[in-house]
């Protein structure tokens, strides 16, 4: 049975939770966000120097840390904990996580770079691109030259490379040749551009188009346990408020209806917590399953032979004989695959269906509980507020999530009325 939280992420919480409270608490961001919105570089760089986050999912031979999604989920808890302004979620989750299901030299030439923290990436896809369907081709490529434009990309400002799917391909460009445009976004602490290509050149990253589902797939699975510490926030600090506030002589939070209310709230949040860390779990399993997968014995050993050329077949018959082993061995091998992969997307629908939806519940809460005092600027709960909403309709809506889930469990559609 798996750890909810095993001992080492407790103590990579403890540290990234202590360096946000001593660089960057709540206040500070909120007071950043009003002179200089979008990421905080001197944080991120405290981040990837101190924590070693921006590494995190990268190979050691490459540099990073070697650690699974587990541990990059509990950073996002304590990093949407604070609404903290740094591009983990799209550098060093979601691009990485594209960087690394490539695997081709390009992508390990930047991963290698990605891992110090001193350069970032985005992938150029909407930040409400949904990891299930095919999203359309907003970029071609023609003899390596990009071009195209993508709208609401999320951390494509002050980003250095920009992965980009074009012409059913993944292409890498310098951020330095193409147009970032930053346009106006809910969440203040979380940035998103147009980006546009007018014959940019790229390098090729990836043949096809799996290494995006798998970076999109990843950060939608993750961005539940960011969801989860901003319910968490939002719950604690309106437990403490609720406890602080008098009315009628007495604490607010001693009236029944409340208590229902918080009590109903911190339900939620446990199943939040459950689901999120179960996706973490699924996601960080499959990454590690490859080569520790148990293989099959070859087909085209002697064993195969002899046993053919023993029961008298002729030379055709055993050619057929081993072919079909063979094939049912491969057929094997992708329903395998295809139930693993199945499960991790059972487990991201399932995180995102419910976690998105209770951080928007928590921060309403929240908001209402405070008697609407976390709308005035002074306060940092209308970031958590944004931070939720913004987050909760990235990488595919909960709708999309239930649909998905719905066709992975083989459940039909309600009839059309």
């Amino acid at each position: 049975m798996t750890l909810l939280y095993s001992e080492v992420e407790e103590e990579l919480r403890a540290a990234v939770r202590a360096l946000l409270a001593d660089r960057r608490p709540p206040s500070a961001v909120l007071a950043r966000a009003e002179s200089a919105p979008g990421h905080d570089a001197d944080l991120w760089k405290a981040l990837a120097r101190d924590i070693g986050a921006a590494g995190l999912l990268i190979p050691e031979d490459l540099g990073g840390a070697g650690a699974s999604a587990r541990e990059a989920a509990v950073v996002l808890e304590e990093l949407g904990r604070a609404v903290a302004p740094v591009p983990f979620l799209t550098s060093a989750v979601m691009a990485t996580g594209a960087l690394v299901a490539s695997g081709a030299g390009e992508a390990r030439d930047l991963l290698a770079s990605l891992a110090t923290g001193e350069s970032t990436a985005a992938l150029a896809v909407s930040f409400a691109a949904s990891p299930y369907p095919p999203g359309p081709a907003w970029v071609r490529a023609e003899r390596g030259r990009l071009t195209g434009r993508v709208t609401a990309v999320a951390g494509a400002e002050g980003a250095d490379v920009l992965v980009v799917p074009a012409s059913g391909a993944l292409y890498a460009v310098d951020a330095a040749d193409a147009v970032v445009e930053p346009v106006t976004s809910l969440d203040l602490t979380r940035p998103v551009a147009t980006v546009t290509f007018d014959g940019a050149p790229g390098r090729p990253v990836a043949a096809g188009l799996a290494p995006l589902r798998a970076g999109l797939a990843l950060g939608a699975g993750l961005l539940a346990s960011e969801q989860l510490g901003v319910a968490e926030w939002c719950l604690a600090t309106t437990l403490a408020y609720v406890k602080e506030r008098h009315q009628f002589a007495r604490p607010v939070g001693s009236f029944q209806a409340l208590k229902h209310r918080l009590a109903d709230l911190w339900m939620e949040i446990v199943q939040a917590r459950a689901a999120a860390r179960n996706a973490a779990d699924a996601l960080a399993t499959r990454a590690g399953a490859g080569d520790d997968r148990p293989t099959r014995p070859q087909v085209t050993g002697p064993g195969a032979a002899g046993a053919a050329e023993a029961a008298g077949q002729d030379g055709r018959a055993h050619d057929q004989a081993v072919e079909a082993m063979e094939a049912m061995e491969a057929m094997e091998a992708v329903d395998t695959g295809e139930a693993v992969d199945a499960e991790v997307a059972m487990a991201v629908a399932v995180a995102q269906a419910w976690c998105g939806p209770v951080a928007v519940h928590a921060a309403e809460e929240c908001l209402q509980l405070h008697g609407g005092i976390g709308m005035t600027w002074e306060h940092p709960l209308h970031l958590y507020l944004k931070r939720a909403k913004a987050d909760q309709i990235a990488l595919g809506t909960p709708g999309d999530h239930r649909d998905a889930l719905a066709r992975l469990a083989d459940l039909p559609a309600p009839l059309a009325v």
